[in-house]
């Protein structure tokens, strides 16, 4: 029977590399994350070829007998795209095109096209396309190419499509007046960041597809845009939260992810913006992910390269209720009890427990534990709060709260 999704699905063929740098089973991570991105991106996984070397190939990134591997496969079941794990440089791309025959993606122009997809708003078309452009400017080649053989699909969306007159020049035109346009949102958003007043800011934060924006909708009672996709939310959403006495914004952010594009780490200032300005970090994780701490430390990482790294933050551990462990026998003497044999409380008398930064476990979906996580919200929130109020205030904020209940 035919696989229906392959029907409608653009077929690729996923490439990566076993490396100093990258092993074998960081390699087949990457390659499934991958896989996910190719499946947002409206694609379908035919096949994985991965190569064993030292480092890539500086001209064709694999090796040619590899490569042509890689092409006998495409050419003999009807391949139209071949998706590589790491960006690509103009030359490889142009390299690889020719031994090929078909369009060629890296990982950097899958995601670029994903947010090419979910941008709604002005600003985050905006961004997107500024990132598309910086993307571009050097691959112009490439881009004539594909123009030659009228192809479309994943990662031919916005200005690949549009400028297609385009020389260098107006490709810089275009960044420039992008770039004033971003000036004057991230002027506009400023004003509304100062127009919130002093009130706590709060921001969710985290690998993409962790659950922030069901915590979101759970928390704020709102109706957040959440699918089980990459980069589900793009768009930045503030809403106004009363947890107890305590007024607060709560601030949903795109999510992170591992190898993020550096042009969307500099277009997206605006957005990374309202996580520098935030007073309180919560820190989504997917405790349910095998890889989960991999994902911290990719967070953490670019948290750290925004300046975000010191800052109060509650760790939250999302999605217990899909967590999941191995078990071993009692009479099982061979097997050594590793992670993946686990349990929540296992997890939980680890380095979580020595963590330096509070923690939660919750399901935002199932709404398991999410008084404990209100109640440990508040009193981070109330820290801040006393700080940065008079203790007048903060009692107004309990008299209030007390006529409401009356």
């Amino acid at each position: 029977m035919i696989d229906e999704r392959e029907v409608i699905s653009e077929k690729t063929v996923l490439i990566g590399i076993i490396s100093q740098k990258q092993d074998e089973t960081q390699s087949t991570e990457y390659l499934d994350e991958l896989e996910f991105l190719t499946l947002t991106a409206g694609g379908v996984s035919v096949k994985r070829f991965v190569q064993k070397m030292e480092k890539p190939n500086p001209k064709t990134f694999l090796g040619v007998g590899k490569l042509e591997e890689v092409r006998d496969f495409i050419a003999s079941n009807n391949i139209g795209t071949a998706i590589f794990d790491d960006e690509l440089s103009p030359a490889q791309i142009r390299n690889i095109e020719k031994i090929l025959d078909c369009k060629i993606l890296d990982r950097t122009n899958l995601i670029l096209d994903i947010f090419a997809q979910r941008a709604q708003t002005s600003s985050a078309k905006t961004q997107v396309e500024l990132a598309q452009c910086q993307y571009l400017l050097p691959r112009l080649t490439r881009l004539w190419t594909h123009l030659d053989k009228q192809k479309g699909g994943i990662g031919m969306r916005g200005p690949g499509e549009t400028e297609i007159e385009t020389d260098r020049r107006i490709i810089r035109d275009k960044i420039n007046i992008l770039k004033k346009k971003l000036i004057t949102i991230d002027k506009q958003m400023g004003i509304q960041r100062k127009n919130r007043g002093k009130m706590v800011r709060v921001a969710l934060v985290g690998y993409t597809n962790v659950g922030k924006s069901t915590l979101m909708n759970v928390i704020s009672k709102s109706d957040v845009f959440a699918e089980n996709k990459l980069f589900a939310t793009l768009d930045t959403t503030v809403r106004k939260v009363v947890i107890k006495n305590i007024p607060f914004l709560l601030t949903d952010t795109v999510g992170f992810i591992r190898k993020l594009p550096t042009q969307l780490v500099e277009s997206f200032k605006s957005t990374l913006d309202e996580v520098r300005e935030a007073d309180l970090l919560l820190h989504v994780v997917d405790i349910s992910h095998p890889n989960f701490e991999d994902h911290i430390a990719s967070v953490n990482n670019i948290l750290a390269d925004i300046k975000c790294a010191d800052k109060p933050t509650l760790m939250v551990f999302n999605k217990i209720d899909a967590y999941s462990y191995k078990t071993i026998d009692d009479d099982d003497l061979t097997t050594e009890k590793g992670k993946e044999h686990y349990t929540l409380q296992d997890w939980k008398k680890t380095w979580m427990n020595d963590y330096d930064v509070p923690s939660i476990f919750i399901s935002a979906l199932n709404k398991n534990n999410l008084e404990e996580f209100k109640e440990q919200s508040y009193q981070e929130i109330k820290k801040i709060h006393i700080q940065r109020f008079p203790y007048n205030d903060f009692l107004y904020y309990e008299f209030k709260e007390e006529e409401l209940e009356e």
